[in-house]
This record gives C-alpha cells, sequence and structure tokens, in this order.
C-alpha cells in the first residue's frame, strides 16, 4: 500500500489495451430529429460507429496508446495530509486519482488524442471545437498537433477574459482561439446582436463550432464531452482504477467527480456500473455540480438540443434548456445547460446520485487541498474535492468506516483570478 500513498505511479497497472463501452449493459435512448442528417458532414465515421456500438470493449489504436503512455497510468494517491486536516479517523480514507499530470493539465487529452487520431486516418484537415474553461481546448490543440490538423477553438467569452493564459497555451500548440459569441459565424452576429454584453455560454461556442465545420470542407467538429464514444474514450481512468485498487485491496464505499458534460466523471465510473447495477446498496456513486447550472439538481430529463442554435440532433438528457446562459462562475468546464445521455440515464435510474455547491464553498475547499496536499485543483475539480470534504466530516460525526475514492479531473493553475477574487473577497 505504501508505493501509491507516496505519490508514486503504479508502475505494475498497465494502461489499458480498450476501452469500456457501457452501452452492452445499458440501453442508452438514442439522438432523434432531422438534425441527424447532419452528423456524417461533422464527425467521422469511425466516432459515429464508436458512438452506437454495443461492443464490450474497443481497442485502443497502438499509436494512441504509445501517447497515453507518456502520463498513464495515473497515480492514485491518498490524501493523508487532509485527511490529518480533517481529523478523520484511520477506517475513514480519501483517495484521488490523478488526472492533472497529463500534458495539458487534465483528463481531457484522453478522448482527444482519440479524436485526432480518428479524424487524421479519415483524411479531415482540420477541427473545431468549442471550450468552457480551457481544458478541453487545450487539450485538443495538442492532439492535432501530434497528429498534423489544423484547430479552431471557439472559447466561452467569460473564460476568454477570465483565463488569459489558458489561451496561450492553445496558441502555443497551434490552435486558432476565438472568444465566443464571436462575429466569424452567423449565430455568434445574432448573439452579439441581441446581447453585446453577453459572457457566453458552452450551448452558444458548440454553435459557432458546429457552424463552421459545416460550411467548410474536409472541416470536423470536435466535442470533449457528453457523446457516448467521449465518455467511453475516458473509461482508461476507470478501468485503472479498478486495478490499483484491486493492488493495494481497498474496495470503495464511494466514488466522487464534478460533472459538466459528465465526461470525467463517467471515465471514472462507468468500468464499476456493472456492479453498481447489481448491487445497488454497493458503491455510493456521487456526480457534483455547480448550483449556477444544475442541470441535473433542477432541470428536467426530456429530448434537447446540445447547443443553443438547435444545429445539433435532440438528446435524451437532463437539461436547462439550449438557451440557458449560467452565470458567468471560474467553473467555466461545468457551465453546460445539460448532461451525457449515458449520465442522465444513470442519473434517472437513482444509480448516481448528485449534489451542487456555490462557487464559495468550492474555492474554500479547493484551497484546503492546495494547502495540504500541495495541488492546485481547478475550479471544476473542486466540487468533487467539496463533496469528498463534506462525506469525510459526516461520516466521522456518524463514527462510520469509509473509504472515498475522488476523480481529480485537472488543476488549477491557470485559475489563478478565481482563486485571488475568493481569497480577496471578491468573488460572487
Amino acid at each position: 500500500m505504501v508505493d501509491i500513498m507516496e505519490n508514486k505511479i503504479d508502475g505494475s497497472v498497465e494502461v489499458p489495451k480498450n476501452f469500456y463501452n457501457v452501452q452492452c449493459v445499458l440501453d442508452v435512448p438514442p439522438p432523434k430529429g432531422e438534425n441527424l442528417k447532419m452528423l456524417p458532414k461533422i464527425f467521422p465515421k469511425e466516432l459515429l460507429r464508436e458512438e452506437m456500438s454495443k461492443d464490450k470493449y474497443m481497442p485502443i489504436p497502438e499509436e494512441v496508446r504509445e501517447e497515453m503512455m507518456r502520463y498513464r497510468p495515473t497515480p492514485l494517491v491518498e490524501a493523508v495530509r487532509l485527511e490529518k486536516q480533517l481529523k478523520l479517523p484511520k477506517d475513514v480514507k480519501i483517495l484521488y486519482k490523478r488526472e492533472d499530470v497529463s500534458p495539458t493539465g487534465s483528463h481531457k487529452l484522453n478522448t482527444a488524442l482519440m479524436q485526432a487520431y480518428i479524424n487524421n486516418k479519415e483524411g479531415t484537415e482540420r477541427l473545431t471545437t468549442e471550450t468552457g474553461a480551457g481544458q478541453w481546448g487545450s487539450a485538443l490543440s495538442f492532439a492535432c498537433k501530434k497528429f498534423e490538423l489544423d484547430c479552431t477553438v471557439y472559447m466561452v467569452r467569460a473564460s476568454f477574459e477570465q483565463k488569459p493564459y489558458r489561451k496561450v497555451l492553445m496558441r502555443l500548440f497551434g490552435a486558432d482561439v476565438v472568444s465566443s459569441p464571436s462575429s466569424r459565424t452567423g449565430y455568434g452576429k445574432k448573439v452579439l446582436e441581441d446581447n453585446p454584453e453577453t459572457s457566453g455560454s458552452l450551448g452558444i461556442a458548440i454553435s459557432e463550432a458546429v457552424e463552421d465545420a459545416l460550411n467548410n470542407d474536409n472541416v470536423h467538429y470536435s466535442l470533449g464531452s457528453v457523446l457516448n464514444s467521449v465518455l467511453m474514450h475516458q473509461t482508461v481512468i476507470g478501468q485503472e482504477l479498478k486495478e490499483q485498487l484491486k493492488r493495494i485491496d481497498i474496495v470503495p464505499d464511494a466514488l466522487v467527480g464534478c460533472i459538466g458534460g459528465g465526461s470525467n466523471f463517467a471515465g471514472f465510473m462507468l468500468p464499476f456500473i456493472e456492479e453498481k447495477m447489481r448491487y445497488k446498496d454497493g458503491i455510493d456513486v456521487v456526480a457534483v455540480e455547480p448550483k449556477a447550472c444544475p442541470s441535473i439538481t433542477k432541470g428536467k430529463y426530456e429530448y434537447d438540443y446540445g447547443d443553443s442554435a438547435k444545429q445539433t440532433p435532440m438528446l435524451k438528457m437532463y437539461t436547462l434548456g439550449h438557451d440557458f446562459v449560467p452565470a458567468p462562475i471560474h467553473a467555466g468546464g461545468l457551465r453546460y445547460h445539460g448532461k451525457a445521455p449515458i449520465l442522465s440515464l444513470l442519473a434517472n435510474k437513482g444509480l448516481v446520485r448528485t449534489v451542487a455547491y456555490d462557487q464559495k464553498a468550492i474555492f474554500d475547499a479547493g484551497i484546503a487541498f492546495a494547502k495540504t496536499e500541495g495541488i492546485i485543483p481547478a475550479p471544476e475539480s473542486s466540487h468533487a474535492i467539496r463533496a469528498t470534504i463534506d462525506m469525510a466530516i459526516e461520516a466521522r460525526k456518524k463514527h462510520e468506516k469509509k473509504t472515498i475514492i475522488m476523480n481529480l479531473s485537472g488543476h488549477g493553475l491557470f485559475d489563478m483570478k478565481g482563486y485571488e477574487d475568493y481569497m480577496d473577497g471578491k468573488l460572487k
């Protein structure tokens, strides 16, 4: 147990050779609507095949796996200093899976590499995408450079202004970064005409990126969350975690992660879900979202568009409405009106429970984590930290034995403005 607990990568755990596809046991409602016909124009054939596949496992191409092995397997760490700060008894444990160690600082690279590889093989010349906080845009920019593709990133205006160095990182990897809404697209121009001071949203940025792809040859659109295939690519996280837990003989009582669209959390917990489906009273699977964008805790489970301009097919998901524009919180990666259909279905079935926090509560938790564990977490990840701390304190008070595993989805080294505002008492 000591090797992992000393923050060391567990070298005996192999990087997965296959992605796990939960659709082998879960009937996910398919997309619908007239816009289905546009999918072959904006996505490569292989990605569309993966989207509907029922195969339990899909091989990871060797070129992609080799790139993953630059930072995978990611460490599983016990938060011993945080546990001490919280005065937890020995039988209340907090462990976290470190997805912040990738070259771009988050879990997003797992699917970015796969999507860039597929598009390169099918002759795509350029990818367009949206990004909230910039973690996804950074990952896709890096992956496009690796697989020789041009990249255009429509970055939500709130984050474009809050996180200047995140866009510098994307440009460093060769991407063209555009503040969204922009004057580059018809829909962006319309939004700016209607509301010149808008902070933007992921729904708007998706509309712009899709429009760009539709209007240009040899250009595809790439999405960093929500899609079945994207969640499948992220299951390298949960598969590694299962093997690491076996090695140290630990059975988790709870799995905790933040949710925007749902990719990091899904990739983290989906390899455990078959067991959860058999034993509903087993592992507590906890998704954490912001109160400013409470898609599951306050939304409706229904078909809705994935973007504000209604260009995408309709997805069965928890949604606040495709035209919802959240407050400009610093956790920009969680400012999405909907949730992944897979995650939404699991939440609707009661296999996943959801809690929500405001951004002051999560920054407080993020600072506590930084002071004890020495890692500055992304505001998105701090949602999971907040819930984990609260669960651990509750277990201490109730004298319960509990092991909580948390997914640290990314670092917050480009989120200093949010931390500064919080410490200076300026955070709304």
